[in-house]
């Protein structure tokens, strides 16, 4: 199986673009055409669509959309077809090594820079870890845009909970966005400080979905 490290990390995925930070992170391009979307659909499920008008999203396991990040090319002629696109959930877990989440911060903004390039509307999907992530997790996305984040799978113990809590409190401060998309659940207890700061807009996640059609 092909891996991102084959083609040097899909050079072309960044041509043209600015690296920002000591990570050298790929900056996207100004984000004005991209639109507060009417829903979601998960990648893996892109293929079998017939309602175009929604963003296509990333938030499953890595191994189910590794492939659009190592043959972008390919899956253009798919993801065109969309309202836009949210860039790669790409993992960062506490006490991944350093070098491997910013590797994976650095291909969110790759593929997002070079979805943006073929005329699709991006949303950059922010993901952090822990504090020392702050750093470069950050980097890449034009002050007060319009972002995404997920809390769904990071938010199921009270540790879990404050850790978000703080991320997306770094995150407002380093990034001021504008409208923050949130796919899954927004307890009160994380999100309830921020109100004020900025709009939120909730899309359930696939599990919330499913457990409203089988009720």
């Amino acid at each position: 199986m092909k891996s991102i490290l084959d083609d040097g990390f899909q050079a072309y995925l960044t041509e043209g673009a600015a690296f920002v930070g000591d990570a050298g992170i790929p900056m996207l391009m100004d984000l004005r055409n991209a639109q507060i979307p009417n829903d979601m659909i998960p990648f893996k499920a892109a293929r079998s669509a017939t309602n175009y008008r929604q963003y296509v999203h990333f938030y499953m396991y890595d191994k189910e959309f590794s492939r659009v990040l190592t043959a972008t090319r390919r899956y253009l002629p798919l993801l065109q077809k969309f309202d836009g696109v949210i860039t790669p959930d790409c993992s960062m877990m506490i006490g991944q090594a350093p070098c491997l989440q910013q590797a994976n911060t650095y291909m969110n903004r790759a593929v997002g820079f070079y979805l943006q390039k073929q005329g699709i509307p991006v949303f950059p999907n922010i993901r952090w870890s822990d504090e020392a992530s702050f750093s470069y997790c950050f980097l890449g996305v034009p002050q007060g845009s319009m972002v995404a984040v997920s809390t769904h799978g990071c938010i199921r113990s009270r540790q879990e909970k404050a850790m978000f809590r703080i991320g997306l409190e770094a995150m407002l401060e380093h990034i001021h966005p504008s409208i923050v998309l949130v796919h899954g659940r927004m307890p009160e207890e994380v999100f309830a400080p921020f109100s004020g700061q900025v709009e939120f807009h909730r899309y359930p996640s696939q599990i919330e979905r499913a457990h409203r059609k089988a009720g």
